[in-house]
Order: structure tokens, then sequence, then C-alpha cells
């Protein structure tokens, strides 16, 4: 039966072969042939079996181009702070009748972020400040660094057509740069400061910057003119000058006049509490510095003596990191730069596992061991010595050395091994009591930032201001 089977398939398929070959020229052999070829339209558009499909009304026409990405120009100044969280959206080029550049950007961040990012950035990058926000709400930031002039400005914005997942507000950020020809520069610590000569005494400064001072017997030169016989700075009409540093002790009023001409002796002057164009011209020498002040000149003090080496700069917080200190938020116009002390170690905080140390009290005075204990690893630059109160005692014959705090006892015995670079000797001169909780004076503080190092190795506000001025000459 299976035999028949077989037999029967057999004969069915060589039928169905003779009926294909007989009609391989006829019409029906043809729709045949046809049906089974392949699609000719994937000839011209192959696809992969299995891909997604995109309707041809959905396909970019290969004419269209994309819009093209914004560069920076080429010669943007490197010294020029960028926000981080901003994109650039359009640049202006300098024309012939007008050397400046104008570059607009975009934030998703409010305006308060960006403004109180430029209000630290700005003095701590040695830039002069002569017009900030009375707030941080939004408003214009003019600075001059060297032969620079900048211009910057934050305006919040809405947005129109926003995406989904997109902030129904923004924050337009407009810089602009032109180079200043028609004045002379400041002293700074850039190596490629330009220094003219100067009239007067008395210390120029601004809302955010004190410096440089003036030696004896110098001119003040009007603008636009210069005396290229010294290389002393030259101060132009603009510039604010101060009249009381003579009411600082003797001993201390040339360390205040060095670091001041560094450009890090930055204070919130009476004219920017006030949004009024008249300026104070008093240092206040005696007054008592706070933590927050101290802060400021600290970081931009140390940055300043080591311009030039990278590893020994103090870095600036992120805006976005989480704050070492409950009362300085994100907010705080000095939050980058406190945040960056405690990041780095130099303020205790819960960072370096002192649970204690939640609050910051930027407003409170700086007393004479917390400056200490900020300022001495910066000398040593390594872990500080065991100390005890009998250490403390039989160095520096401190009498209340038992009221010292704990925390403060090694910063004091590493400072006693510094001989007369010390900055309780050159601060305080020969002390049997250092009353410690005292609090430091503006003066004080100038004077302890006149010299990062130790004996052998170290650096001087003196000789910071001779390498700019040897590097400038170059």
């Amino acid at each position: 039966m299976l035999y028949f089977q077989r037999s029967a398939v057999l004969l069915s398929l060589a039928v169905l072969l003779t009926s294909l070959t007989a009609c391989t020229n006829s019409n029906i052999g043809k729709s045949l042939e046809q049906s089974l070829a392949a699609d000719p339209r994937l000839k011209d558009n192959p696809v992969i079996f299995g891909a997604n499909q995109t309707p041809n009304s959905d396909r970019q026409n290969p004419n269209q181009s994309t819009q093209p990405t914004v560069q920076l120009p080429a010669d943007f100044p490197k010294d020029i702070p960028i926000y981080p969280n901003a994109q650039i959206q359009e640049v202006s080029a300098a024309t012939n009748s007008e050397n400046k550049v104008t570059t607009r950007w975009l934030s998703s961040d409010p305006s308060n972020f960006i403004a109180s990012f430029y209000r630290n950035q700005l003095p701590s990058n040695n830039w002069q400040v002569s017009q900030q926000p009375a707030d941080d709400s939004g408003g214009t930031f003019i600075a001059k660094r060297n032969d620079l002039q900048l211009v910057v400005s934050i305006q919040p914005k809405s947005v129109t057509n926003a995406a989904p997942n997109q902030p129904q507000t923004a924050t337009e950020l407009l810089i602009e740069y032109q180079p200043n020809s028609t004045t002379t520069a400041q002293a700074s610590p850039n190596p490629s400061s330009k220094i003219t000569s100067n009239e007067n005494a008395p210390q120029p400064g601004n809302p955010q910057f004190i410096g440089p001072v003036q030696p004896e017997g110098s001119l003040i030169q009007p603008n636009g003119t210069s005396n290229t016989s010294n290389s002393t700075p030259t101060v132009t009409s603009s510039t604010q000058e101060f009249s009381d540093l003579n009411k600082a002790p003797q001993e201390l009023q040339k360390y205040i006049q060095d670091v001041a001409r560094l450009g890090v002796l930055s204070i919130e002057s009476q004219a920017t509490k006030n949004n009024s164009t008249a300026t104070t011209n008093l240092f206040e020498p005696n007054k008592n510095i706070t933590r927050r002040e101290y802060a400021r000149w600290l970081v931009a003090a140390n940055n300043a003596m080591y311009a030039n080496i990278p590893s020994k700069r103090i870095r600036l917080a992120s805006a976005n990191a989480q704050p070492a200190f409950s009362d300085v938020p994100k907010t705080d116009p000095d939050f980058s730069v406190i945040q960056g002390l405690a990041e780095s170690g130099l303020f205790p905080s819960l960072l370096s596992g002192d649970s204690t140390q939640v609050l910051f009290r930027p407003d409170a005075p700086l007393t004479r061991e917390q400056l200490l204990m900020s300022k001495v690893p910066l000398d040593t630059r390594q872990a500080l010595p065991t100390a005890s109160v009998s250490a403390v005692s039989q160095t520096w014959g401190f009498q209340d050395a038992a009221k010292i705090d704990p925390k403060a006892l090694r910063a004091i015995l590493a400072d006693f091994q510094n001989g007369e670079q010390s900055n309780i000797r050159r601060v305080y001169g020969y002390t049997t009591l250092f009353q410690p909780k005292k609090p430091v004076t503006r003066a004080e503080a100038a004077a302890a930032l006149w010299y990062f190092g130790t004996q052998g190795e170290g650096i001087s506000a003196t000789e910071a201001l001779k390498l700019t001025q040897s590097q400038a000459q170059q």
C-alpha cells in the first residue's frame, strides 16, 4: 500500500513540472514568474529585515542641514570665567570700528546662581570689579584685568514653546569683552600684567577691590597716560583711594601695602551695600574681620602667590556641591569660596569628620586660633605635628596655652617651628599671651597673608610682586 502512495506522489510532481515547462513562454508563466520575483523597490531602497521603518514624509531631507554649533572665538580670553551650566547661543564678532566681542549664553539655572558665581569668581581671579548688582536677582558686572575690559549681564527670561521637560524660565547671559587700550593696567599676580608708574601714596580700590597700594612719592597719572620710567602700578581716576591705612599699627603697614598691591583684599564697600555711585575710601584696618571676609582673602592671597603653580592653588567649589555648612547655602554670595575651603579641609566641617561643625557662622568675627588653624596648613603643606598644651606652653611660653582649642594646638606648635616666618611673630611680635579667642583685625589678617611657606621654601607678597613685574617686562 505504501508503495502505491509513493508512486502517486512522484507521478503528480512529474505532471506539475511538465505543465510549468510548457507555459514558460505563455502569459501565465510570466505572471507566475513576476509574482515570485523580488520587489524592485528594494533595489533602490535596501533595508535591513526587522528594522524600524520610517514613513517617507518623516525622513529627513538630505538637502536640509542641521543647525551649526556655535563655537567660542579662537581668541576668547581664558581668564574670563564661564558659567559651567550655560550654553553658548550667539557670537557677535568685533568690527574695525569697535574692537569688542559679545557672546550670548542661555542657562536653565536661576539668575541668583549665576550672579553668585560671578560675584565670587571675578575677585578670586584678580578681576577689578567696578560695578556689580546690588543683589543676586540679575544685573551687570563691570570688571577689568590687565588690559582687558569685561561686561557680564545677567537677565532672567521666559521660555516660549518650552518642551515637556524644559523649564518655563531661563537666564540669558551676555559676556562682552574688549581690550582696554585707553587705560593702563593695575598690578596683578598674572604674569601678563603691564605695570607702569603712579602718583601719590593712597591705596586705590573699588567696591570689590583694595589696591594696588602705591609707594610713597609716586604720582597719579591721568587716564590714558603712563610713565614707563619705572615699574610701579598706575592709578587711573576711576580708582578708589583709601586714606586710613596710617591708622594700622606701624609694624603692619608695609605688609598691608604689599598684600593690597596683589589685589586680594576685597571688601564690600558702603556704595555697594546702598547701590549708589559714591564709594567709601576707608579700609578700616582696626575693624574686626569676619570669617566670611577672611575666607575670601585667604583664597585670593594663596592663589595670587601661586598663580603659576596650579597644584598649590585652592579650588573653588562647584555651584552644585552639597553645602558643608547649613548656614552657607548655595545661594550665599561666598558659597564657592567657603565650600571650597571646607572641601580642602582648611575649615573643619562634616566633610573632615567633625560632627560638631554644622555651622560656619560667616558673619562672626575670626579669632586668632581660627586664623592659625586655616593659615598654617598652607605654609607647611604637610601633616601638622602632634601637640599638647605643655608643648605649646614650653615653646611659645604662652601663659594662656590651656585656653587654646585642642584642635588649634597643632597649628600653633607648627607655626613656632617656622622661625621668623611664623605668623604669630609677624602679626603679634613678642608676646606671652596668645589670647586665642580674641578677634582678628583686618590689618592683622592682611599681615598674616603676607607670606606663604616655610623658612626654607616660601614666597612673600614682595617677591610675588617682583616676579609679576619681571614677567610683565619680558
